[in-house]
């Protein structure tokens, strides 16, 4: 497996979601292009720990109400997760 810096993963991943959001126009060969490259490059970052989510804050189900809020105040960077 080669190396990837973490610059060009996070372009490859951005030129990702800017495919997904238009993978409904796409033909079916296409859609399996892009899953290929997916797990040729991108996959194996994930695997070996080298790409993780940002997590913001861990807030009990029972302030779903409150992380809401503060998704929707776009006053945050990362995750916000909810914990049983």
């Amino acid at each position: 497996m080669s190396s990837i810096d973490y610059m060009t993963l996070v372009h490859l991943l951005l030129v990702i979601m800017h495919a997904a959001a238009g993978l409904r126009t796409r033909t079916l060969e296409n859609k399996a292009e892009i899953v290929s490259e997916v797990e040729k490059n991108v996959w194996p970052a994930i695997v070996a720990g080298k790409v993780k989510p940002v997590v913001y804050k861990y807030l009990p189900l029972s302030e779903a109400a409150e992380g809401h809020r503060l998704m929707e105040s776009s006053q945050h960077i990362g995750k916000i997760l909810l914990v049983a």
